[in-house]
């Protein structure tokens, strides 16, 4: 009788070896990929920090990682490589699998990894202090239940007494259902312009499932002493009056970068998009003016936007892929930040390419029987490619275009 038990003791220890738990396994997935949303206060609906939080979530989280729902990331991997690429590994989405199908155990505790401490309330800053700077709009605004909102324009001084250069930046709504986006540029000691559109660099755009800026160590933004922060805020009611009021938070390099940053775009806004048409193609381009190092991508449409391609043209006239967003969803704008700058040389020739479906086969139509045309509203489109790049820490943006 003895051997009997000590044989099936041995052939279950590789399946207790195997046992994916919550603490040893899951959690560790969750804190690198899955918390900066996933936690009290962000964006996502629920938090994912502690066993009693994530548990009754098991199968949704399988069926989630599964389909490619979550974690958001629509770059296609046929073409460049990103630093804050948040999709799973096979190995991350098997065990994730594995613990909603063998019940979703909890393991022991003493087996986690250390906790993964956020700054209050926001993603980026030290965890006991947070952002540098924080920056309030200057009053809460109404948002009506229904109806269309016009751009609002809310300017704040920043208060700064002496230049400013911005590692990171992260924009917070505190109605994030009701902001379409909005746009937060620098208006420099002497500009009195109060609404766009504007030349003015830009400090950070915020859009649906938009993450903070973070810039490579030696790189930031520039405000300079006595400037202006103008927040450009395009609201859509959501059946609900609500109040609502963005801040700004900002982190400062420690010393003056080597290189800096600025956000610049290519759009058109003279297109027509037929009725029914289910495969549309806009597209606009560009020669840059000098010299850069390529940064990032931020593409943005509207509801009818299914893809965004960004490409250059290569010496030899054929032109190279940088980044293909397939989907594209409104509800997830996410930018895409290369893992390594990419030089470019003055005269490159760059070209955006967007394709939208207004046809009824897409469910989020707004009027697949009206032409489409250019318009801030979401039953209107755009086609906005936003990138980045880094200079020289002398030049700011009116010089960079002098060709």
């Amino acid at each position: 009788m003895i051997p009997r038990i000590i044989g099936a003791v041995l052939l279950a220890l590789p399946a207790m070896a195997q046992q994916v738990t919550f603490y040893r396994d899951v959690l560790p997935i969750l804190q690198n990929r899955c918390q900066e949303c996933h936690r009290q206060g962000q964006m996502a609906p629920m938090a994912f920090s502690t066993y009693p939080q994530t548990r009754p979530w098991a199968k949704a989280i399988r069926e989630a990682v599964r389909t490619g729902k979550m974690p958001p990331w629509f770059a296609d991997p046929c073409c460049g490589k990103f630093s804050n690429d948040r999709s799973l590994s096979a190995s991350e989405r098997d065990t994730l699998a594995k613990w909603a199908d063998s019940g979703a155990q909890q393991g022991r505790e003493s087996d986690a990894p250390p906790p993964k401490v956020w700054p209050e309330g926001w993603n980026i800053g030290t965890s006991n202090k947070g952002p540098d700077a924080v920056i309030d709009m200057p009053r809460a605004f109404r948002v009506p239940k229904a109806g269309a909102v016009e751009y609002q324009y809310f300017i704040v001084p920043t208060g700064f007494q002496q230049d400013r250069w911005v590692q990171s930046v992260e924009v917070r709504p505190s109605e994030r259902k009701v902001v379409h986006h909005a746009v937060v540029y620098i208006r420099e000691p002497g500009d009195t312009w109060t609404r766009g559109p504007t030349k003015a660099d830009i400090l950070a755009v915020y859009a649906p499932g938009s993450a903070p800026d973070v810039y490579p160590e030696g790189m930031a933004k520039l405000i300079k002493a006595g400037s202006d922060l103008v927040f450009e805020v395009h609201y859509t009611p959501s059946g609900k009056a609500v109040d609502d009021r963005i801040k700004v938070g900002m982190v400062f390099a420690a010393k003056p970068p080597a290189k800096r940053v600025l956000t610049l775009q290519m759009d058109n806004e003279k297109f027509l998009i037929p009725a029914g048409e289910r495969d549309f193609r806009i597209s606009v381009w560009g020669t840059l003016p000098n010299d850069a190092l390529l940064l990032g991508f931020f593409p943005h449409m509207h509801l009818r936007g299914t893809g965004f391609e960004y490409t250059r043209i290569r010496d030899n006239g054929l032109p190279e892929t940088l980044l293909r967003v397939m989907p594209y969803d409104f509800y997830w704008q996410l930018y895409y930040r290369l893992a390594e700058p990419m030089p470019l040389k003055k005269g490159t020739r760059l070209n955006w390419i967007a394709t939208y479906d207004n046809s009824a086969a897409n469910p989020r139509n707004p009027d697949p029987t009206a032409d489409v045309r250019y318009g801030h509203q979401s039953w209107d489109e755009m086609m906005v490619g936003f990138f980045d790049v880094a200079v020289d820490a002398s030049i700011d943006k009116p010089a960079f275009f002098v060709r």
